[in-house]
């Protein structure tokens, strides 16, 4: 052994540099304790738990958005509709809270052949629009049509008529020319001013029309032009003049 200042330098055991540690544990010490594992454990543990946690609570309000029933969405739309004046005081937010609830109405629609519906045939009272022509919105409020507004059709006539009140009667009847199971043509024949003057249509009055959604109470519209169109029934007995 070699010695420095009185210490003793023990020998290099060159068994111990050149050996391969062996992978036999015979001391039950040498094993990791439990507790250096558990904290991994633990964490598995409470993610499994949160994460179904979250599944819990997901789920429900998934189910309760597609659980949502027609007269719902109905009941939503019309408390919508009700302080906009037809569309006229409709923001831009408001526009698209209504055509998304529309949407919602489209997507449960049972009847696809709505044109061979007697549920169709009518006079409709019209309780919003996107149409700045029909809301008149260039004009003063005092000048834009105040009464109510009414389209009426009749299928087994393939007729149309729209028919402003007060304070201006005015009216104006097309025939319908059904395009598919659900949309129709409309060629514009008269004008009727006042209720009293009748004018000719001109040749470029014509348009096209979707029926989106129908029951005996409520009618969504969408025209070609992109506008939205939603009517309440007012007479399901009106008769449109030939």
């Amino acid at each position: 052994m070699a010695t420095m200042a009185g210490c003793i330098i023990p020998p290099p055991n060159l068994n111990r540099i050149h050996r391969k540690p062996s992978l036999t544990l015979r001391d039950n010490s040498s094993l990791t304790p439990l507790k250096t594992r558990q904290p991994r454990i633990q964490f598995r543990t409470e993610f499994s738990v949160e994460k179904w946690r979250i599944g819990v609570s997901f789920f429900p309000s998934f189910l309760k958005k597609k659980g949502r029933n027609t007269e719902e969405i109905k009941e939503e739309l019309l408390e919508a509709i009700k302080p906009l004046d037809r569309g006229a005081d409709a923001t831009p937010d408001d526009q698209a809270r209504i055509d998304q609830l529309a949407s919602e109405l489209e997507a449960v629609f049972a009847i696809k052949e709505p044109l061979k519906s007697d549920l169709i045939n009518g006079k409709w009272e019209l309780i919003y629009t996107t149409s700045r022509s029909i809301l008149a919105t260039q004009r003063p409020k005092f000048l834009r049509p105040n009464g109510k507004i009414y389209q009426a059709i009749n299928t087994d006539t393939l007729r149309a008529q729209n028919m402003e009140t007060w304070p201006y009667f005015n009216q104006i009847t097309a025939d319908i020319v059904p395009l598919s199971s659900r949309r129709v043509a409309v060629r514009f024949d008269t004008f009727k001013i006042f209720g009293l003057i009748s004018i000719k249509a001109p040749g470029s009055g014509k348009g096209e029309l979707d029926i989106t959604y129908l029951d005996e109470e409520i009618r969504v519209s969408r025209g070609y032009k992109g506008n939205l169109f939603i009517l309440k029934m007012a007479d399901p007995t009106y008769r449109v003049p030939l």
